[in-house]
């Protein structure tokens, strides 16, 4: 699959937040007559793993337009657990072999995806082609190409992909790109973004696992990518990178940390880092008359920002419970999603540059794949 730089999206420079513009369907066509009446949509979580346990869950029992309907798991007994914690029928239970029979409920409109990375493509095409919108967990995939799969099929099957991008609902986030974006303090010509914290995850893990998506630079590094891309409002034209492991015995198959630079056209760098060695989360963005900050700049909670200007005042928000409501609202309304699949494939597309800079040691071109 051939995509030249020149046909990516570029971003809208405007003090709102960025949307993605899509085709819109006739209500008819797009089959929400399945509403009737419903105020709120059905939810099923695709994996029970840590995320879904203390984040999604509570986040779907405090939404407003949507609720739990259902779990996918390849545990019997934790999807019972979850059934009579949230109080859904045990026949919205399912396991990975019964997957597509999801087809036949009409309790659940969505899906939400919360598997390893190296399952995202797969999970999320099966529900798309199940009829069921999808929310796919960030990275959306492994590479670009298996981004654009998943895109193709939401096309298809005529139904919603969202990419669990939580931050993009965060007020301080959502500053920072309206800052940047509109040149308040000038045009942003130089950034760091990065990400990391001091853990040895178990030798046994999926994160350290190659075939898996395992490794830093997926699992962290995805958030530097989007503050950068975000905060510029454009996208990257080349890639430079490096890799280095200190615990071997742990990191068999993949580096313990990345570093990378990300250069524009008009000369605009961004050094990032993603790991396991050091506590990092921060958005520095230096502007021509300026800066915009971010540190902590992707906690769930705690986001702090400020600027030349003084410190943001925003009020805390539960960032994935706007997230899964404004999914169900574009549902409802028919709309894209500001973090639709195309947001998800531009991130995969600088991801895939990433590595082949990793392998060659040398400036590589964005979209060049």
């Amino acid at each position: 699959m051939n995509e030249s730089s020149s046909s990516r999206r570029q971003f809208l420079k405007s003090t709102a937040i960025v949307s993605i513009a899509g085709i819109t369907m006739p209500a008819s066509s797009f089959g929400l007559d399945f509403l009737q009446g419903r105020k709120k949509l059905g939810v099923a979580l695709v994996g029970l793993g840590n995320y879904s346990t203390v984040i999604l869950g509570k986040a779907l029992k405090e939404a407003d337009l949507c609720y739990l309907a259902g779990v996918v798991s390849g545990s019997p007994s934790k999807a019972k657990e979850w059934s009579k914690q949230y109080g859904f029928p045990e026949k919205n239970t399912y396991d990975y072999k019964n997957f597509k029979t999801i087809a036949d409920n009409k309790d659940i409109d969505i899906v939400y995806v919360v598997t390893p990375n190296s399952l995202h493509a797969e999970h999320t095409i099966t529900a798309l082609e199940a009829g069921k919108h999808v929310i796919c967990e960030k990275p959306m995939a492994m590479n670009a190409a298996e981004a654009m799969q998943m895109i193709q099929a939401a096309k298809k099957a005529n139904r919603k992909l969202a990419i669990g991008y939580r931050m993009h609902y965060d007020p301080n986030f959502t500053e920072a790109k309206r800052l940047g974006q509109s040149e308040a303090f000038g045009s942003v010509n130089y950034i760091e973004a990065a990400l990391g914290y001091s853990f040895a995850p178990e030798a046994d893990s999926w994160k350290v696992k190659k075939a898996m998506g395992g490794g830093s630079l997926y699992n962290l590094g995805v958030y530097p990518i989007q503050s950068a891309r975000h905060v510029k409002g454009s996208e990257p034209a080349f890639a430079t990178a490096q890799v280095t492991t200190r615990r071997k015995d742990i990191f068999k198959e993949v580096p313990e940390t990345f570093t990378w630079q990300l250069e524009w056209a008009d000369g605009t760098l961004c050094n990032s880092y993603s790991g396991p060695v050091a506590f990092i989360d921060r958005l520095f963005a230096g502007c021509t008359d300026g800066f915009i900050e971010l540190n902590p700049a992707t906690q769930f909670n705690g986001v702090r920002g400020s600027s030349t200007k003084g410190e943001f005042k925003f009020t805390p928000v539960f960032q994935q419970k706007l997230q899964v409501d404004d999914f169900a609202r574009c549902v409802m309304e028919n709309k894209e999603s500001m973090v639709n699949g195309t947001e998800g494939w531009e991130d995969m597309v600088v991801i895939d540059a990433i590595h082949r800079a990793i392998v060659s040691g040398k400036k590589e071109r964005i979209g060049d794949w």
